[in-house]
């Protein structure tokens, strides 16, 4: 194993991942505000297929998960059969360095769906592998901290995108020194490309693939619904990928409704951004330690508790009526999440034989997008039953998730491991 890194105890080539990954989470997470700044500014022509700005601006926003979760398994499956994962990561980054660049070039609504679709077919060849690589580059003592890592550098990197992209495209238009102008938004787009194209060259430097998933391409690649050798139904990672697609359903009801937000909190866009930052800034700051904690404590205990906190934070925000007392529901229902995401994808990975991690792990990232994808379709169907509706009904959903983990899926690891020294080989 490469020398570990001793601020962060993870492998090296964990770290130059998690830096890259942050890298192109940036240029990607400035299309979320741009997109829609650039379809509504009139540079963009064409039929919109009958839609109207609002729905054609959600089309193409949520074609890029639909295919980039629907491509997962796909992605996953592959990488274990050819025991590579660095080529499918590098194939995605040149995607999405090269899509980012066509938006300079697109001025209909038909070029941005097919350019955002493709970054979604590209970004499916990235998640999979990425996670893959992790896992098979930790071991069951440190594999907790190594996602954890890897999750707080490319959430750093997908929380700064959205803020500096409106800084980006406000600042516009630009000359540059050899006597071009270019606009705010092709400036963004660069910026974007530029991102993705850093993070190639540093997975291409820095990061290797482990031996381990050369020498056993090809296992059982299969994705079991029952449990067939264990003591209970539903086969562990299976759940934990449904209980995943509930957690991300019940966080992603809120980015929907912020008009109605708004309306009942009698606040303005400063304070949704807040609110919806705190969710962000829990992950980033507890990912980590939570990640490192589970290799401690075990992995089901945290899991638990985070289905657990994750019931009364959603529910609360549909029944609050401050500005601050939304933000804090949003931060501890940031902590729910942390409590989660880092030790299923740990627990899953201690379950991965050699070989399968892209397949394995794939079916949590796979469900984890679907979920932000049906969270906003969610309350954009139910608000109208009333402002507690989506709440009450994610709530649900996480009680469901609740009960599922604590009834089907066992612990992976003793409660006393012991944890790798840091420095060592």
């Amino acid at each position: 194993m490469d020398r570990i890194i001793a601020p962060f105890a993870v492998d090296r080539r964990v770290l130059a991942l998690a830096g890259a990954r942050m890298a192109d989470g940036i240029g990607n997470s400035f299309l979320i505000i741009v997109i829609p700044l650039y379809v509504s500014s009139g540079v963009v022509s064409g039929t919109a297929f009958g839609l109207g700005e609002s729905m054609i601006i959600g089309l193409i926003l949520s074609l890029f998960g639909f295919l980039n979760s629907s491509f997962q398994p796909f992605t996953g499956r592959l990488s274990d059969r050819l025991g590579r994962r660095k080529p499918f990561i590098l194939v995605g980054l040149a995607g999405l360095a090269l899509t980012n660049l066509a938006y300079v070039f697109a001025e209909t609504y038909v070029s941005l769906l097919v350019i955002r679709g493709l970054q979604g077919v590209s970004v499916s060849f990235i998640i999979p592998a990425s996670i893959a690589l992790v896992n098979e580059l930790a071991t069951t003592g440190n594999r907790g901290g190594n996602m954890g890592v890897y999750n707080t550098f490319r959430l750093v990197g997908f929380g700064a995108g959205p803020a500096l992209a409106g800084a980006v495209v406000s600042l516009g238009p630009y000359a540059l020194p050899i006597g071009v102008t270019i606009t705010g938004f092709d400036a963004a787009f660069y910026t974007a490309a530029i991102t993705a194209t850093i993070s190639y060259v540093l997975v291409t430097i820095l990061v290797s693939d482990s031996d381990s998933a050369a020498a056993n391409a090809g296992a059982d690649l299969s994705i079991p619904i029952l449990d067939r050798s264990g003591p209970n139904l539903l086969d562990p990672i299976f759940t934990l990928g449904v209980a995943s697609f509930f957690m991300a359903t019940a966080i992603a009801l809120f980015s929907t409704i912020q008009p109605q937000v708004n309306a009942r909190l009698e606040q303005g866009a400063t304070w949704f951004g807040l609110q919806f930052a705190a969710f962000i800034i829990a992950q980033v700051v507890l990912q980590t330690p939570i990640g490192r904690a589970c290799d401690r404590y075990g992995r089901r205990p945290f899991i638990v508790t985070g289905m657990v906190l994750l019931i009364p934070t959603t529910l609360a925000q549909g029944f609050l009526f401050s500005s601050v007392l939304m933000f804090v529901a949003r931060l501890f229902q940031g902590v729910a999440a942390a409590m989660v995401f880092a030790p299923s994808l740990a627990l899953a990975g201690d379950l991965a034989g050699e070989g399968e991690s892209g397949s394995k792990l794939s079916v949590l990232t796979m469900a984890f997008g679907y979920g932000i994808a049906a969270g906003p379709l969610s309350s954009g169907l139910l608000i109208r039953f009333g402002f507690e509706a989506p709440f009450v009904f994610g709530s649900a959903l996480a009680a469901l998730g609740l009960i599922l983990v604590y009834t089907q899926v066992e612990e992976t690891l003793e409660a006393t491991a012991p944890v790798p020294v840091v420095g060592s080989d």
